[in-house]
């Protein structure tokens, strides 16, 4: 099937199970049955949204395991980074890596791009907060959605076995008063051998927009010890005032838990997170894509009422040795709550 014809395919699709508008409906959204042929894969297929009404999704529930996938990342795009029906979409994918495929990033360079829902380590489905949801199609910004999935290991395909592994959506068409977006926190460094290093990052909120942030995820390789996030807001005084977001083992099911604290995130406010790593190993471990690397990440997701999710999608510092919160000049760090349990 060409791409005209699958992506024709999947909006008649949506347009058909939503035809009702009720908060039941579902879409399923899965690797066409793929083959993965070389470890580290990331491999991405999309689904082009109907531009002609907007739904609201409510529900995101895992079609996977972590014995065949590392982790899935559900991405809204202006455009999908390939024409294809499936391809290699790892940050550091090549033509000449072994898989035999395209090679490009889940949307295209220079469109827009947001990270709508994260997976790893068996988490159980997540439903929305009452009158809450991703806007996607009609005039949002989201007009495609891309589903990546990591093939860390290949072991059970080499006997012809195929994958679908994705999620499955739950939406609805009736208008929702409160729009859900999601900011991305991260770094980039290294961790020295044999160490435990602080992994850091913060940005400012410079829109005028309050967002009510519901729940956060973690996610690091196998060094994560804890990962910690706040909301830092300063006094007339010069004084930061941390509020914990969300602090959690990342090698638990990495889902989207309940935020610690019920706070409002206002211009001026930062948000900030440190992911605590503990390297026994002999060589540096650099952030990277594949699972011998390491990453640092703190998603916040969050809504806002009677306006559109914050423009700024993403937070990501240069990370250790050159990035740390108090080279930053921020104060009153709470260190020993932010890197224990």
């Amino acid at each position: 099937m060409d791409r005209a014809a699958l992506l024709q395919c999947c909006v008649l699709a949506v347009v058909a199970c939503c035809a009702t508008g009720l908060a039941d409906n579902k879409f399923s959204l899965l690797m066409p049955n793929v083959r993965p042929t070389v470890p580290e894969l990331y491999l991405c297929t999309p689904v082009k949204v109907d531009p002609l009404r907007p739904y609201y999704i409510v529900g995101f529930e895992p079609n996977a395991t972590m014995a065949t996938a590392h982790h899935i990342l559900l991405y809204g795009c202006s455009e999908p980074g390939s024409a294809k029906p499936v391809w290699n979409c790892g940050e550091m994918a090549s033509a000449d890596d072994g898989s035999g495929m395209e090679a490009s990033s889940p949307c295209r360079a220079g469109s827009g791009s947001e990270i709508v829902y994260a997976w790893a380590r068996d988490a159980p489905m997540l439903k929305l907060p009452p009158e809450v949801g991703f806007k996607v199609g009609g005039d949002s910004d989201i007009k495609y959605l891309v589903l990546q999935v990591h093939y860390a290991h290949i072991d059970r395909f080499k006997d012809g076995s195929t994958d679908d592994s994705g999620i499955i959506l739950h939406y609805t068409q009736r208008p929702l008063p409160r729009l859900a977006g999601v900011v991305l926190l991260g770094t980039g460094g290294r961790i020295a051998p044999h160490s435990v290093e602080h992994m850091e990052t913060s940005c400012e909120v410079k829109e005028h927009k309050v967002i009510h942030p519901f729940a956060y995820r973690t996610h690091t390789h196998s060094l994560g010890k804890v990962v910690s996030g706040y909301r830092v807001r300063r006094d007339e005084q010069g004084q930061d005032h941390w509020t914990e977001l969300g602090r959690r083992d990342p090698l638990t099911p990495q889902m989207f838990y309940p935020v610690t604290n019920n706070v409002t995130v206002r211009h001026g406010d930062r948000l900030a997170a440190r992911c605590t790593m503990d390297n026994p190993r002999d060589d540096y471990t650099m952030i990277g894509a594949t699972n011998k690397d390491e990453m640092c990440n703190f998603y916040l997701m969050y809504w806002v009422e009677g306006t559109v999710p914050l423009d700024v999608k993403y937070c990501f510092t240069s990370g250790p040795p050159s990035y740390h919160w108090e080279s930053a000049h921020m104060n009153h760090i709470p260190d020993e709550e932010a890197s224990s349990l």
